[in-house]
């Protein structure tokens, strides 16, 4: 029997936007030069240099590799990384980054999924003792794993905090268009102009087959980029067709159009499964991500039907995901589905 074709589990399950997909068999023709060398990637780095306002930027293959890459110009191995509990670097990349960056990551409690500059005056006690390992970089991430977005003055706040104390601020900025697009600000305003040092752009959630970004704010930062890239195994030979999609990605805006259509969606879904008697919102859907609380018979009725993860198992907590490609039909049908399972498991 054919499973569920359509998903809410993850951004990463869509297909390829037809812009950028028309963008690879653009670029698939005649020969260019390997590893960047050639006119698709200058213009792909040009257009994230502006875009951004970036010092520098590379292209790499997927978010785990932008994110280690982009941390490993930062830290040395006595250093320590401080994170969100839920952060992705700390729970979803198979410990990736503690093997390839050699330092601890120090996750901290952040029951809404962001960090404050007084959530990060406990672990500054060890700066400066030699026992323990050195604070030297916080990581955000925007939007956040639990939904919820970072406005600009909160981001400011911790750059300054950050500075001050002598720490560089990263960005996991996997989500990063939905957050912009949800605030209604440009790429810069959440990145470069309010203080971030080093940034990991995704494009494989914004309707990209794959590649992302990693971009340097900082003079100085992405001075030995090119040889961790290339040692870190994320220098692509044929870069081109990691160039063109982000070509398309930031023309016409394209990268802001895919991510509000998923934040529409979000909000849309929302909206129609508060509705839902037995359905609890978990907290407001800023950007793509709904979390709800359901009833565990209702959970299982349908993951039968759709693919969705659960959030968490002991709160009963779900989390589902809208694409650049959801459609209200999709967020129609879902909730009828899940209508008649609330009904069907108050029967059973």
């Amino acid at each position: 029997m054919q499973g569920p074709t359509r998903s809410f589990a993850s951004d990463n399950n869509s297909g390829v936007h037809p812009k950028v997909m028309a963008a690879l068999a653009a670029a698939n023709r005649d020969h260019v030069l390997a590893y960047g060398d050639d006119a698709f990637t200058q213009r792909a780095e040009a257009k994230l240099r502006e875009a951004f306002g970036a010092e520098a930027a590379f292209l790499v293959f997927n978010g785990t590799g932008a994110n280690v890459l982009g941390l490993q110009t930062l830290v040395r191995p006595h250093h320590a990384v401080l994170c969100s509990e839920h952060a992705h670097i700390a729970t979803d990349e198979c410990g990736a980054p503690e093997k390839h960056l050699g330092c601890k990551l120090l996750p901290l409690p952040a029951p809404e999924g962001k960090l404050t500059p007084a959530m990060l005056e406990a672990p500054l006690h060890a700066l400066g003792n030699e026992h323990h390992s050195q604070p030297r970089v916080v990581s955000i991430t925007q939007s956040t794993e639990v939904g919820t977005v970072y406005r600009p003055e909160e981001i400011r706040a911790l750059s300054d905090f950050c500075h001050a104390k002598g720490l560089l601020l990263h960005m996991d900025g996997a989500r990063l268009a939905n957050a912009a697009a949800a605030l209604g600000t440009s790429l810069r305003v959440l990145t470069k102009d309010v203080g971030v040092d080093v940034l990991s752009f995704g494009g494989t959630k914004n309707g990209l087959m794959f590649g992302e970004a990693v971009l340097f704010f900082r003079p100085g930062l992405a001075a030995e980029m090119k040889f961790l890239r290339k040692q870190g195994m994320q220098l692509a030979s044929k870069m081109r067709f990691v160039a063109a999609q982000f070509d398309a990605l930031l023309t016409d805006d394209l990268w802001r159009e895919s991510a509000a259509r998923a934040n529409r969606m979000a909000a849309l879904l929302a909206r129609e499964a508060s509705k839902v008697e037995g359905v609890k919102l978990a907290r407001d859907a800023e950007a793509n991500a709904v979390f709800a609380i359901l009833p565990p018979e209702t959970i299982r009725a349908m993951q039968q039907r759709w693919l969705f993860y659960t959030w968490s198992e002991a709160r009963h907590e779900v989390r589902w995901v809208c694409s650049f490609d959801t459609t209200e039909d999709d967020i129609n049908r879902f909730v009828a589905d899940l209508r008649d399972a609330q009904r069907a498991s108050k029967k059973g």
